[in-house]
């Protein structure tokens, strides 16, 4: 890697119009989150005894889980495959993926009735080793300590020279030696505990047969949970990627993107093979045509969320075109995402809901405000820390 292209930080003035618009997002969700925290869940959601979760959990946890695959994936192809062309992305990557556990956990908190017992899991005499979301919680424990480890040499970047903090210097020189002779074992535990708790997330519903929509409903549930996220690992990125060069205003590295774009049909159409292959061996096909909502959004999900883009990713124009890989990896994003929303919300039938759920606006609110919050962090981030690589020259316009 040449010398401009090395990572440093972004010299653009932080505070922005769009900046302050993403404060705004966050006052609104932060009063609403007060709000459910001095008078409980039932004065700011729509949840009930038979609607034990919603879209804190859809989107907050499930949807932000399989959304951060690209700090594990980009991780495992840049040094455990040795493609050392995708270092230049890896920053990035591993900034989402740890910025997107953070706010799982804290999304979490929001909906949890006791939230003040959260710290339960770490704790040996509360251990429940019958539990699949035990292993959940303990594997995403583990791989958020493991991420914010593999960042602390970025951190340490940033301090290590500068004469006004010598000891500082001296702290960060060692810590960064240490962290980087020992970082193969951090990213393989990190590879290996995102396998384990992506796919247990999916063995949630597995345990609920009588509850799930035929439609989404398969005792290979956790391997299809799994595959999706490993398959939206990489275009996350590309996405990450693309809006923040554009965000910033600086040239996308698409020398990487579109290389990284070619393995994207390969893993997308693994996931789409067990897909339709599950669906043909259970037969599940046949609830396509009951013109319900549930097989509407299954339709929707299967075609602009994995069909469509794999199609589109087959073309190398497609690949080699910013806007084009940017709308294609948008897709798949946005199709893993309706995903877990299907799966944890529209596929998920209450045996004895006397009425349909639906998000009151102070769950969309909090919602919100944490997404602006993860993406002010990450501006901050990215501003003060050598995070992203300068590939070229900035945009002029």
């Amino acid at each position: 890697m040449s010398e401009h292209e090395q990572p440093r930080p972004v010299e653009r003035k932080l505070l922005t119009p769009g900046v302050f618009v993403l404060l705004g997002l966050i006052a609104i969700g932060f009063c609403f989150a007060a709000y459910r925290f001095i008078f409980g869940l039932e004065a700011v959601t729509n949840l009930d005894q038979q609607h034990p979760w919603g879209i804190w959990i859809a989107i907050d946890v499930a949807t932000g889980v399989a959304l951060a695959a690209g700090g594990f994936t980009t991780a495992a192809l840049a040094h455990i495959f040795h493609r050392g062309h995708y270092h230049a992305i890896t920053r990035p990557a591993l900034l989402t993926a740890m910025l997107g556990y953070t706010f799982v956990g804290i999304g979490l908190m929001a909906d949890l009735g006791r939230y003040y017992n959260i710290w339960h899991p770490g704790w040996p005499t509360m251990w429940q080793g019958n539990s699949v979301l035990f292993e959940v919680g303990m594997c995403v424990m583990c791989y958020l300590t493991v991420l914010y480890i593999e960042f602390l040499p970025i951190v340490c970047e940033r301090f290590i020279g500068d004469a006004r903090f010598p000891r500082l210097d001296r702290i960060c020189r060692v810590v960064h030696r240490l962290v980087e002779r020992t970082m193969f074992l951090f990213i393989i535990a990190g590879v290996v505990l995102s396998c384990l708790h992506q796919s247990s997330l999916g063995n949630l519903m597995v345990i609920a047969p009588s509850k799930v929509h035929p439609l989404w409903y398969t005792p290979i549930l956790s391997l299809l949970f799994l595959l999706s996220a490993i398959a939206v690992g990489f275009p996350m990125v590309v996405f990450e990627s693309i809006y923040a060069s554009w965000a910033l205003k600086l040239k996308p590295e698409m020398h990487v993107l579109s290389a990284l774009a070619r393995y994207i049909p390969v893993l997308l159409g693994v996931y789409l093979a067990f897909k339709l292959g599950d669906m043909l061996l259970r037969e599940s096909y046949v609830y396509l045509t009951e013109r319900s909502a549930q097989s509407t959004m299954f339709i929707v999900e299967m075609v602009f969320g994995l069909i469509v883009p794999f199609a589109m990713l087959l073309s190398a124009r497609v690949r080699s075109s910013p806007r084009w890989l940017f709308v294609a990896a948008l897709l798949i994003v946005l199709g893993v995402a309706l995903n877990r929303v299907n799966v944890f919300l529209v596929a998920y039938r209450p045996p004895y809901a006397t009425k349909t759920y639906f998000p009151a606006v102070g769950e969309f609110a909090v919602v919100i405000g944490l997404a602006a919050l993860l993406i002010l962090i990450y501006r901050i981030i990215v501003t003060y820390l050598p995070v992203i690589s300068h590939p070229g020259k900035a945009r002029t316009t």
